[in-house]
């Protein structure tokens, strides 16, 4: 066994990329910290041909030295919008027939395992600060709550790793079959 050096791994140029059909999810950033949690979120999301990604609040937007040490050029390829509020970004999802989803843990969320996606629907997935969870604002636009099942003493898990967790889990039940 040996590894798969990167010109074997066929991977698309910016270009190509830029012109490829794109999976319909966006995932919205809600006063997310971290600038490595956003560098890693583009990342996930170019590996997944994620539509776009808004970045809300305090949640730092590209160019940005931090975010690209963990995003490795995915800030070029996904497309992405700043906005202090999300609102109006909400309205116009709302308006086109965007399933808001929510990743947090409230009284009506369902486990990510029991959420079942449906292929012809576009989602919108949002991940909270990683102290505060959603912007209480945000909540009563969700359509859905989902929480990643947990068994240990953390109450959370990183928002990098939880929107890969998330963005895996729709793809292996809608785009992979």
């Amino acid at each position: 066994m040996k590894k798969t050096e990167n010109k074997d791994l066929n991977r698309l140029s910016k270009k190509e990329f830029k012109s490829k059909k794109k999976i319909p999810v966006r995932v919205l950033l809600d006063n997310v910290r971290s600038m490595n949690n956003v560098g890693s979120c583009f990342r996930t999301c170019d590996a997944f041909l994620i539509e776009k990604i808004y970045l809300i609040g305090i949640t730092a937007s590209p160019p940005h030295r931090e975010i690209h040490k963990t995003a490795l050029g995915a800030t070029e390829t996904v497309d992405w919008e700043y906005k202090k509020t999300p609102e109006d970004i909400l309205k116009k999802l709302k308006s086109d027939n965007w399933k808001i989803i929510l990743i947090e843990q409230t009284n009506k969320s369902i486990a990510l395992n029991k959420f079942d996606p449906k292929k012809s629907d576009k989602y919108c997935f949002i991940f909270g600060n990683e102290v505060f969870g959603i912007n209480d604002k945000i909540l009563s636009n969700g359509d859905l709550s989902i929480e990643i099942p947990q068994f240990g003493t953390k109450h959370s898990i990183n928002i990098a790793v939880s929107i890969g967790i998330v963005i895996w889990d729709y793809f292996i039940k809608t785009i992979s079959k």
